[in-house]
């Protein structure tokens, strides 16, 4: 079949034929790049229509991208069609009277914290601002405000979809109300979001944060004292705790402290932890914006990242230690392959004050914990070492996490490590990550995707 444009189509096509293919392609994670057969750069809800009859009549896997941040290769299609919404549907809009803002399937963080700052608002983000605001919605949405306002998808409030008959539906508690349940947590598996509507809140303009360091000799005692947080943890505060080698090769842990306060305010809360005299203090008043960007320079742009996530109950007696020690082993000491957990200490009471069966999205009392690995020699050599390094990780956390079923523990969906494949694993992968949902969801796929066109992430098999 030929790769010419649909007739109609008014954005951009472009296949490996045009100069800026390579550019096309590419994405955050380098090992997440895959050859598509076309970049379909989508103007209007009816490019997406066009795009969609396109891939379905030329029988190619089909892939969405929006802000591109898919370590697991979400966003690309070997051989396949890519509706990209990251050229023309990037832009947000705030209504600050009616506290919302309307952005773009394709937008990433940095553009919502800019521009709602800018009103004294804000809403759940992540916590790295190039992320995409499409993937981390749809598949959940932890951040430092999460303690404060749940989860990103608790925000949503309106959104437009595009789904696989082409028809473009708006999706709200009162429009669509089954779709609207279904893409809270149900990722992509649904269409094409060309425009989510999300609650805005109001935020103060600075906020205490920032990077503390200590060496791993103080990692017994830095565990002790956020544990003792933790047990009075408020809403406005969060900590993520991170063991991994520093920059010179030797083991630290990082701990990145916020407070939704004043730099006093935060010094207070956080006291036992600056007692402890760490080895580096970065933590201050700063710009509500700068917030999300305290991460950035840990995952940049182009190099190979693999992420796999697992819960754990909560700060845990020998557990920092213990993974410290096996990341040194399992990584080398020149960082030609970096490995780091980080501990996601946010306080959970407003995602749990919404009902396990109100979003597509499973809750429940436990801190989201991620393994993270970055490499930049060959991914095709490389890869299975570095996964088989992340599972021996995420074993020795299992060993010692004895609250949380290990065959239950899926990790948050946002961390999914690989992409799935056709069959029984990625059935059982999105079964055990949506648990009781799963049965209503496969209804839903039935009902708006019965040939599975989308299954980029976490598939859903359609009900019988």
């Amino acid at each position: 079949m030929s790769t010419s444009p649909p007739a109609g189509f008014s954005g951009d096509w472009i296949t490996a034929d045009d100069a800026d293919y390579p550019k096309a392609i590419a994405r955050w994670a380098a090992n997440a790049q895959r050859r598509a057969k076309v970049v379909a750069f989508v103007k209007s809800e009816a490019d997406v229509g066009l795009a969609l009859a396109f891939a379905k009549a030329a029988h190619l896997p089909l892939a969405v991208r929006g802000g591109g941040h898919s370590a697991a290769g979400a966003s690309s299609s070997e051989g396949g069609i890519v509706i990209d919404l990251s050229r023309y549907f990037a832009d947000v809009r705030v209504d600050a009277e009616e506290k919302l803002a309307y952005v773009g399937g394709g937008a990433v963080w940095k553009t919502v914290d800019k521009a709602a700052i800018e009103h004294g608002l804000a809403t759940v983000g992540g916590t790295v601002n190039h992320t995409g605001v499409g993937g981390l919605t749809l598949g959940g949405g932890y951040g430092y405000l999460t303690g404060q306002h749940g989860l990103a998808l608790d925000n949503l409030v309106q959104a437009t979809v595009v789904t696989a008959d082409e028809q473009v539906r708006t999706v709200s508690a009162t429009e669509t109300p089954d779709l609207y349940w279904g893409i809270r947590g149900g990722g992509g598996n649904f269409g094409v979001v060309t425009q989510f509507v999300l609650q805005l809140h109001p935020q103060r303009r600075t906020v205490f944060a920032g990077t503390v360091m200590y060496p791993y000799t103080d990692l017994t005692r830095v565990n002790r004292a956020i544990s003792d947080w933790w047990k009075n943890a408020s809403e406005k505060e969060a900590i993520i705790h991170g063991v991994m080698r520093g920059p010179d090769g030797s083991p630290v842990t990082m701990v990145i402290l916020f407070c939704n306060g004043s730099g006093e305010e935060g010094r207070k809360r956080f006291k036992d932890l600056f007692d402890l005299r760490p080895a580096l203090d970065m933590a201050r008043e700063i710009p509500y914006e700068v917030l999300n960007t305290l991460q950035n320079h840990n995952a940049p742009y182009g190099r190979n990242y693999f992420m796999k996530g697992i819960f754990t109950s909560g700060p845990r007696v020998g557990l920092p230690e213990a993974v410290l020690e096996r990341i040194c082993a399992l990584s080398d000491a020149d960082l030609d392959q970096r490995f780091a957990v980080f501990f996601e200490y946010i306080p959970s009471a407003k995602v749990l004050a919404v009902p396990n069966n109100a979003t597509a999205h499973v809750r429940g009392s436990r801190v989201s914990t991620l393994v993270f690995g970055a490499w930049d020699d060959s991914v095709e050599a490389t890869l299975p070492v570095v996964r088989a390094s992340a599972n021996d990780i995420i074993d020795t956390i299992l060993k010692s996490e004895t609250d949380i079923a290990s065959e239950a523990n899926t990790g948050y969906g946002n961390y999914i490590a690989d992409e799935p494949v056709t069959g029984s694993g990625s059935r059982a992968s999105a079964e055990k990550l949506f648990g009781e949902n799963y049965p209503r969801l496969q209804q839903l796929k039935k009902k708006y995707d019965p040939a599975n066109l989308f299954s980029k992430w976490a598939p859903i098999v359609p009900a019988p």
